[in-house]
């Protein structure tokens, strides 16, 4: 395994080259398993990893807001030390005017949670928002806007099979 892998003709290929270059002379049971180990266990190979997908493509700037209020920024502060019943923060920014809204929140802080603050806060003095960037999770964005949009009564429904013609 030695010479398939670690010898300057092999350069450390990875896993399936040394297979290759083992199954033409060598075979027993638990080959593959034993090559997999090996690799995987390899200084060299761990400390020069490379990248195994495609590169990914250009990042596209968000849109540029029209007006103040329009599009929101939205993240959390964690690990705050306990002020009542808050250690978090969560910092609305303006994306037009940079302007900032910092909103106290308990541990934790769920959708359920920053749908009413969020109401409470924001809505309230500037109105609604056309678009909210966030880098929390898709799920996360999902259920805060199910609960902002139950606080107005509203919610959305989509039809699970579109209808035939």
């Amino acid at each position: 395994m030695k010479e398939c892998h670690d010898s300057k003709w092999a350069e450390h290929l990875g896993i399936h080259w040394t297979l290759a270059l083992m199954g033409d002379s060598y075979y027993w049971s638990h080959l593959k398993a034993n090559v997999e180990a090996y690799v995987k266990s390899c200084l060299v190979c761990q400390q020069d990893k490379v990248e195994q997908s495609a590169p990914m493509g250009l990042s596209e700037p968000l849109p540029i807001p029209e007006r103040p209020w329009e599009s929101l920024s939205m993240d959390f502060i964690m690990a705050l030390h306990m002020s009542e019943w808050y250690n978090w923060v969560v910092v609305i920014v303006d994306r037009y005017s940079k302007y900032a809204t910092f909103i106290p929140a308990p541990q934790e802080c769920s959708a359920k949670q920053a749908a009413p603050s969020f109401f409470k806060h924001v809505v309230k003095y500037w109105g609604v928002p056309r678009s909210i960037v966030s880098d929390r999770d898709t799920r996360f964005m999902g259920r805060f806007e199910q609960n902002y949009l139950s606080l107005w009564g509203l919610s959305l429904t989509f039809p699970l099979v579109p209808p035939s013609k």
